[in-house]
C-alpha cells in the first residue's frame, strides 16, 4: 500500500535554491518514480469481494464534512439514496480528476516534444504522464463499475478545456499553475477526507491512497519547476501570470469542489438545499484553504501585487499567505 500522506510532506517541501538543486530535485522524483509506483490493473484487487461496488451500500454515505451530507433533506432520504448520492459524489470527482489528467497529459507532452536533447525534465515528464495514465484507468474501471451515468465537466467547460493542452506552447509557467490548480484542490479533499477517517470503503481508500503518494511527486515538480523559473521572467510576463492565476485557480478549485449539476436534477436536490450546503462562508472558505498552498507559493514568488489582488478577491480565494480561512463545522437544519 501507499505511504501514508504525511510521510510524503518533505518531497513537497524541498527548497529550490540554484539550478543545480533543482535538478537535484528532478532527479530524485525520477528516482521515486522508478522505486514506487502502481498499475492500476495489477495493484488494485477488483475482484475482492469486500472491493464490490454496491450503490446502496452505506459505507457512500456522505461523510460529515460535506455540507451536503449535514443538510435536514439529505439526512431525511432512505439510507439507498444517501448512499447512492455519496457514490455518485465520489464517482463525479473521478471522472473529472481523469479528465483534468487528460487534458493534464497532452499538455505534458507538448511541453515534451520541445525539450533538448539531455534534459532530465524530459525523463520525468514521461514518468509522469505514464502515472497519470494509471491513475485514468483506475478511476475510469470505479466509474464503470457503478453504472451510473456519471458525466465528470459539464459540456460548455469540456470544450474549453480542450486549450489547455496548448498552453505550454506559449507559457510553461502558466502550464504549471493550471496543473497545480487542478491537483491541489482534489489533493486537499482527499488528505482531509483521510486524515478524518471519512473514507469507509475499501475500494475508494486504495485508490486514493495511490493517488496522494503518486501526485505528491507531481505537485512537486510542478512546485519547483515555478520556483526556478518565475524569478527570471521578464516583468510583462510575470504580470500576466499573476493577473491569469486567480482566475485559473478559482475556476478550477470550483470545479473539483462544486456539487455536480447531473446529481443535483438525477436526485431532484433543491436549490435552496444546494445554496444551504455549498453557497455559504464556510464552503467559501474550504474553496480558499484548496488552493492555500500556490497562493502562498505566488506571494512567495513576488507574483501577488495590489492590482491582482483584487482579482484574487473577487474569485473568493484571497487569504493573507501563510494563513487558512477558519472552517466552522457542518451543522444540521
Amino acid at each position: 500500500m501507499p505511504k501514508a500522506p504525511t510521510e510524503l510532506a518533505d518531497e513537497v517541501r524541498e527548497q529550490v535554491k540554484d539550478r543545480k538543486s533543482y535538478l537535484g530535485v528532478v532527479d530524485r522524483l525520477n528516482k521515486a518514480s522508478v522505486d514506487k509506483h502502481w498499475e492500476a490493473y495489477a495493484d488494485i484487487p477488483w475482484d475482492d469481494p469486500e472491493f464490490i461496488v454496491d450503490k446502496n451500500d452505506p459505507r457512500w454515505v456522505l461523510p460529515q464534512f460535506d455540507r451536503l451530507g449535514e443538510t435536514e433533506w439529505y439526512r431525511s432520504q432512505p439510507p439507498e439514496i444517501q448512499a447512492q448520492i455519496g457514490l455518485w459524489r465520489v464517482a463525479t470527482a473521478m471522472k473529472i480528476g481523469l479528465q483534468f489528467e487528460n487534458l493534464l497529459k497532452r499538455g505534458l507532452l507538448n511541453y515534451a516534444y520541445r525539450l533538448p536533447n539531455g534534459r532530465p525534465e524530459f525523463r520525468y515528464v514521461y514518468h509522469e504522464t505514464t502515472e497519470e495514465c494509471h491513475h485514468g484507468m483506475m478511476f475510469q474501471e470505479f466509474v464503470n463499475r457503478t453504472k451510473m451515468p456519471i458525466r465528470g465537466m459539464p459540456r460548455s467547460l469540456s470544450l474549453i478545456a480542450q486549450a489547455a493542452p496548448w498552453i505550454p506552447l506559449v507559457s510553461t509557467e502558466m502550464f504549471f499553475v493550471f496543473v497545480l490548480g487542478g491537483e491541489d484542490p482534489i489533493d486537499y479533499v482527499q488528505r482531509k477526507s483521510l486524515k478524518g477517517g471519512h473514507i469507509k470503503h475499501p475500494l475508494e481508500e486504495t485508490i486514493m491512497k495511490i493517488h496522494i503518494a503518486e501526485e505528491a511527486r507531481h505537485i512537486s515538480f510542478a512546485r519547483h519547476y515555478l520556483k526556478h523559473r518565475i524569478p527570471n521572467m521578464p516583468a510583462a510576463r510575470r504580470r500576466i501570470l499573476g493577473f491569469a492565476t486567480p482566475i485559473v485557480l478559482g475556476v478550477m478549485a470550483r470545479i473539483m469542489l462544486a456539487p455536480p449539476g447531473p446529481m443535483v436534477r438525477h436526485f431532484n436536490i433543491p436549490k435552496d438545499v444546494v445554496r444551504q450546503a455549498y453557497k455559504n462562508p464556510a464552503a467559501q472558505a474550504e474553496i480558499s484553504n484548496s488552493v492555500g498552498k500556490i497562493r502562498d507559493l505566488m506571494a512567495e514568488l513576488g507574483v501577488i501585487d495590489p492590482v491582482n489582488k483584487r482579482v484574487w478577491k473577487a474569485f473568493g480565494i484571497w487569504d493573507k499567505p501563510g494563513t487558512r480561512r477558519p472552517v466552522e463545522p457542518p451543522k444540521a437544519t
